[in-house]
């Protein structure tokens, strides 16, 4: 598990988040369509629990010109809707000429284990298209082409020249995207509003006035999912934007999200909240206004 920063864990950054959409998901602008390759599903078999190391049997060799996927098993989670939203999977890669494994992830069941699409696209590029749209509990069986299995890899694993590999993916759980519920009334004065593009990103308004000199904190946003309680390990976006200069000190929009043991002030909100705190200055720091999104939370690994 990574460990929250410090800044974090004392929230002097802030985290923004946008309200629900009703409407169909979509990735990049475009509606979720997860239509798969029933060739690709018919070239593997593949037996065990969900997050348990599978039995895996690769009917050699398999061809494909082109990286495809079929969802042996479709979950009903969350979907995947940008390559920066957090989840958690388990993955084996195999080569389509030998069957051999290649490698394999922990299959620990460490719901911990938070990334995004854009972390594991960065070692196997193909997956990008895979894991586009998919749900928390689904599994999926994709063939990759060297291309998309990426350089570095096909060099590493000593596949043979032109050959495919199969991965076998399963989607553990995947978290929000972004703050989803309802609106909160607040009447405080002197505090920073909070603008929201439509992914999510937010943009925090800084009053000309003085930092109060307490820790302050708002629920800007209600969400309906689990409560935090003192000790939950919670998934987050953060912004912190200083007082004085009005400039962003730390974000993780766009990046990968952070991990840690709740911070008190979050403790008590539900998932799906987006929360103001502005902490006051100390030591001759400027305040800092941190808005929190909190995206999911996960089971503290068993020791």
């Amino acid at each position: 598990m990574r460990k929250t920063s410090a800044v974090l864990a004392t929230l002097s950054l802030a985290v923004l988040a946008l309200t629900g959409c009703t409407s169909a998901p979509t990735f990049a602008g475009a509606t979720c369509d997860r239509t798969g390759s029933s060739a690709v599903a018919d070239s593997v078999t593949v037996e065990g629990d969900l997050g348990e190391t599978p039995d895996v049997t690769v009917f050699t060799p398999v061809k494909s010109s082109s990286t495809s996927f079929s969802d042996v098993v479709v979950g009903d989670g969350e979907p995947l809707t940008t390559d920066v939203q957090p989840m958690v999977l388990d993955i084996s890669f195999y080569g389509g000429d030998s069957g051999d494994k290649l490698y394999e992830s922990e299959y620990n069941g460490d719901l911990s284990r938070v990334h995004n699409i854009a972390y594991w696209s960065q070692r196997s590029p193909g997956l990008e298209s895979v894991l586009e749209c998919a749900t928390g509990g689904t599994r999926t069986v994709a063939v990759l082409t060297p291309e998309d299995f990426g350089d570095t890899n096909v060099q590493a694993f000593g596949l043979a020249d032109g050959e495919n590999v199969v991965a076998v993916i399963d989607v553990l759980d995947v978290h929000l995207a972004k703050a989803e519920g309802a609106s909160q009334f607040n009447d405080a004065r002197g505090l920073p509003s909070v603008v929201r593009a439509p992914d999510g990103t937010p943009g925090v308004i800084i009053p000309d006035s003085a930092a109060p000199k307490s820790t302050v904190t708002q629920t800007l946003i209600a969400g309906d999912g689990a409560k935090v309680e003192k000790d939950s390990i919670v998934v987050t976006n953060i912004m912190a934007v200083g007082w004085d200069d009005k400039t962003v000190v730390s974000s993780t929009w766009g990046a990968e999200p952070n991990i840690g043991i709740a911070a008190k002030e979050l403790v008590g909100a539900t998932v799906g909240s987006q929360l103001l705190v502005v902490a006051p200055g100390a030591e001759g720091a400027s305040a800092t206004a941190i808005v929190v999104d909190i995206l999911g939370t996960v089971p503290v690994p068993e020791q």
